[in-house]
């Protein structure tokens, strides 16, 4: 799967200029909070950007594949950040929901718990659930 090219306007929503948001860590800068993390990580979902992701992934949760492949037919419509939560100096959890469409299908919310931790400096997604 090939990434889409990237937007002006940021995906997260945070920023209005994907170039002076997200962009800087989909090509390398550390995210400094889950937060942060979290919301590059919606970006790279709405990308495409399958590496971005595994990387970003905890070692011990990251599955061997992601399948994206219904990429092309997803349209991502918005992120809304719920709360976050900073548990000690490496554990944080942030609720988010994600709008996106499949296709014609009708709008989906996609709402979750996600969990993160840092190793060695670096945040990473562990897991997350659904409400």
């Amino acid at each position: 799967m090939n990434a889409r090219p990237p937007p002006d306007h940021c995906p997260c929503g945070k920023a209005a200029s994907y170039a002076d948001c997200c962009r800087r860590y989909h090509t390398g800068e550390t995210p400094a909070s889950a937060e942060t993390l979290m919301r590059s990580r919606y970006s790279a979902y709405t990308l495409a950007l399958v590496d971005y992701l595994l990387a970003t992934w905890h070692p011990d949760t990251r599955p061997a594949q992601l399948d994206l492949s219904d990429a092309g037919r997803t349209r991502w419509l918005g992120l809304d950040l719920r709360a976050q939560q900073q548990l000690d100096a490496d554990h944080a959890t942030v609720e988010f929901v994600a709008r996106y469409r499949l296709g014609g299908a009708p709008a989906v919310r996609l709402h979750e718990i996600s969990r993160f931790e840092r190793v060695d400096g670096r945040w990473f997604y562990r897991d997350g659930e659904f409400p």
